[in-house]
């Protein structure tokens, strides 16, 4: 295949039909909103992350204005888009880029690499995208288009497939132009050459396109077995007192690290029966369970996790600093994850009826 056709067919279709994103918007497309947005789409789709940029961009216009927020506020603000590691680290990265930097992001790559939840990939696409680098990009989407294009075999996310697909991506970049051909691949990975049923007859790649010539378009990506995903049951204290209820703090490193959750932990019997001892244990607190509030179901990337919550009462508590007694009018106010916000919900509801 010639570098040179596939350079000019993919930057010729994506100037005509490339996607209207805001951080594409010329009056707002700086480094710092490249680098928003590339965090952001690590396990999010567009459609999921375009009302959160927004969103984000209004709290936060620039890296001096989110090195000087507070981690609450910048945990709220990314409520709900999951996988919180990302935004923390984000967070520490723009302190760094302030103290560091003078609040400007470095364009070398080795530079950005450096810096907290910025990988290879992500250093390449804001190398090439920010600032007009030749820098190769390979995410999810761009290993599956370069896998159909040169009929990859070995699984993509081994080490061995992973660095054969890097060298294809440097050796493909047009000079000068780098930028927005990985932008041209992500929007033929998402639009065209996707997962499942890719849109080959309308491709402008489809003439050259290995995979569809060889039969195996269907077969490509070719990815390791994945591992069976462990399933866990918890049981939640909603500990409540007139008009408060208390909420526990998270460790700010580790999964939901730094937000807010009702004291729960992971039961392997009858939840009912073993709520007040998993309470007890994870945070010297003793309850007196009262009456079941429902059951939430979630799917992280690693396991599934049914939570039963109960309302219950305290008989006493430690000095845990990590607890904290909210008012039921302020539960809006503190960042949570998926599962406790939709508990939050059912207090609302059992206080209406």
């Amino acid at each position: 295949m010639s570098s040179r056709t596939l350079q000019t067919r993919l930057l010729n279709w994506y100037n005509k039909n490339k996607r209207t994103l805001p951080w594409r918007d010329p009056l707002r497309s700086d480094a710092y909103a490249v680098w928003v947005s590339e965090i952001m789409l690590q396990q999010t789709r567009v459609e999921a992350a375009i009302p959160y940029f927004e969103k984000w961009m209004r709290l936060f216009p620039s890296v001096v204005v989110l090195a000087k927020a507070s981690e609450r506020d910048v945990l709220h603000a990314w409520e709900g888009l999951g996988y919180y590691t990302r935004v923390r680290n984000l967070h520490k990265a723009a302190k760094i880029v302030v103290k560091e930097y003078g609040g400007d992001l470095p364009s070398e790559p080795a530079e950005l690499i450096k810096l907290p939840g910025i990988g290879r990939y992500t250093a390449g696409a804001i190398a090439s995208i920010a600032f007009g680098m030749d820098e190769p990009a390979l995410d999810g989407n761009l290993k599956r288009v370069y896998a159909r294009l040169f009929d990859v075999a070995e699984p993509v996310d081994s080490p061995k497939g992973e660095e054969f697909l890097w060298g294809i991506a440097k050796e493909n970049l047009p000079k000068g132009k780098s930028g927005d051909f990985n932008q041209a691949l992500m929007d033929l990975g998402a639009t065209i050459c996707i997962p499942k049923n890719p849109r080959c007859l309308i491709c402008p790649l489809m003439e050259i396109c290995a995979a569809r010539k060889n039969g195996t378009r269907e077969l490509r990506p070719v990815k390791k077995p994945k591992k069976e995903v462990p399933h866990y049951v918890h049981a939640a204290g909603v500990v409540m007192k007139p008009g408060r209820v208390l909420l526990a703090q998270r460790p700010s490193k580790g999964l939901l690290g730094g937000m807010w959750e009702f004291p729960n932990g992971r039961v392997e019997g009858d939840p009912a029966g073993e709520l007040t001892k998993v309470i007890k244990s994870g945070y010297s607190l003793k309850v007196q369970r009262k009456e079941a509030l429902g059951i939430v179901q979630h799917a992280y990337t690693h396991f599934k996790v049914t939570v039963h919550a109960f309302r219950c009462e305290y008989s006493s508590m430690s000095n845990e600093q990590s607890l904290k007694w909210v008012a039921l009018n302020d539960l809006g106010d503190y960042p949570m994850g998926k599962v406790d916000r939709q508990i939050a919900g059912m207090i609302k509801q059992w206080n209406r009826t």
